[in-house]
């Protein structure tokens, strides 16, 4: 804890059904905790590669988008009794949520995210938070139905 006292929960959100389940995970934790939640989403720019030099980047995109899906997130969860910030960072999301852990208590995201390899039990992000934190993590897994359940 904080030496002000205030359980301090860092979320990760990029608009994924599981990032949503970790931001709902994070308010309940805050709110049995008398605590606070700072949803926290990153955002880097596309590489550009051959072909696409004539294309219009409006660099004012990016974040804008990347604030839209945060507050679209933060909509659709019950924030009563709980303080929520939210924070939207252009860099690589595993070193953006590294950094905005730096003062936390607890650092929640999900399991897998809008990238990748959808067969993967972790991501690449929840893989390194894992690794370099500097409190606990904890990584939301979508509940999967048993084998033979329908």
């Amino acid at each position: 804890m904080a030496g002000d006292g205030v359980f301090r929960i860092v979320a990760g959100v990029d608009g994924s059904a599981p990032s949503r389940l970790a931001l709902e995970w994070a308010i309940t934790e805050a709110r049995l905790r008398n605590g606070q939640v700072r949803a926290v989403t990153a955002w880097e720019f596309p590489p550009v590669t051959v072909g696409m030099e004539g294309l219009v980047w409006d660099p004012d995109v990016f974040p804008q988008a990347a604030r839209q899906l945060q507050n679209e997130a933060l909509k659709r969860v019950d924030t009563g009794g709980v303080t929520v910030t939210g924070d939207v960072v252009q860099g690589n999301a595993a070193a953006v949520l590294l950094r905005a852990a730096g003062n936390a208590d607890l650092l929640v995201v999900g399991s897998r995210g809008l990238g990748g390899f959808t067969g993967l039990v972790l991501g690449s992000v929840s893989t390194q938070v894992l690794h370099h934190a500097p409190c606990p993590v904890l990584v939301v897994r979508n509940r999967s139905r048993a084998v033979g359940e329908e």
